[in-house]
């Protein structure tokens, strides 16, 4: 005889087992969307029930999706966003206020005019406000009141961290550069302090590889036109590289840099309903940025 699946997915069940992927396990998602760790496990089971399959096995102490639960939770990400800018249309013009957005500049040149105009088009009475500054001085804009979210590395000691995405760490030159090819590494990059610029020199120097900085940069706008230029080398965390940018071999005898991870701070204080929606659109970024170029 055979078995009829359920003609639907339970949206909550599928907004669990998403955050369940993003957040690294279904007791943490559980802490984020404020449900207790029974409730999001029964929302596992019934997923399960409605697929007919498992969704999930275990690995050693850890639960790891299976091909199924691979393909669900691609369709369960569409799915998801297809309601939230369902929901996002129409409170849309209901919706006023303000959001001060602090952004590091690694983002602003690819992500963020996307998912500004994104937020724009389904909140148009809200006024959005977007900077871009180094790591340290969106931190302390945060503090101080000035900034409402700031999206960083750099704060994962900080109670208001929250997980949004990890990205790679590498080296990058113009396309078609090797270190095979230098006697003298040529570095293009941001003042001190910087953590991309001491890492940078850190690496090179624990090999013995001779560098110099030939150019220092306010912006990684300026970085990236510098290394396209073919002036010099950079070391940052890569994601959507501009064009001309490519990713590296890294140098001689220098290990793999780990991955960084990036984080959404609020300042721990309330958000307001502005707010609220635009990290809705914030949350809907992948853990993992993956290496182009």
């Amino acid at each position: 005889m055979e078995v009829s699946m359920p003609s639907h997915f339970d949206l909550d069940c599928l907004r669990s087992f998403v955050a369940a992927q993003d957040f690294g396990g279904f007791n943490r998602a559980a802490e984020i969307l404020n449900r207790s760790q029974s409730a999001v496990s029964q929302q596992l089971r019934k997923l399960e029930s409605q697929a007919g399959q498992p969704l999930v096995r275990r690995n050693g102490r850890q639960l790891v999706l299976t091909p199924a639960g691979e393909t669900l939770l691609a369709h369960a990400r569409r799915l998801l966003a297809l309601n939230d800018e369902a929901m996002a249309a129409l409170r849309g013009h209901a919706l006023a206020g303000q959001v001060r957005l602090g952004v590091i500049g690694d983002l602003a040149e690819t992500w963020l005019p996307e998912t500004l105009a994104l937020f724009r088009r389904a909140y148009p009475q809200v006024l959005l406000e977007a900077s871009v500054d180094r790591a340290s001085a969106l931190l302390d804009a945060l503090d101080r009141g000035v900034l409402d979210l700031v999206l960083t590395f750099g704060g994962d000691g900080r109670a208001d961290a929250m997980p949004w995405c990890t990205m790679r760490q590498r080296w990058m030159g113009a396309s078609g550069a090797s270190f095979k090819d230098m006697k003298m590494v040529d570095l293009v990059v941001l003042p001190a302090p910087c953590r991309f610029r001491q890492g940078a020199i850190d690496q090179l120097e624990a090999v013995g590889i001779p560098w110099r900085i030939v150019f220092t940069g306010r912006s990684v706008a300026a970085l990236w036109a510098a290394v396209r230029a073919g002036l010099g080398v950079t070391f940052r965390m890569v994601g959507e590289l501009p064009a001309g940018v490519s990713v590296m071999n890294d140098p001689p005898g220098v290990p793999r840099a780990p991955d960084i991870r990036v984080s959404l701070h609020d300042g721990g204080r309330p958000a307001s309903d502005p707010l609220e929606q635009f990290r809705r659109i914030l949350g809907k970024r992948p853990t993992t940025i993956p290496v182009t170029g």
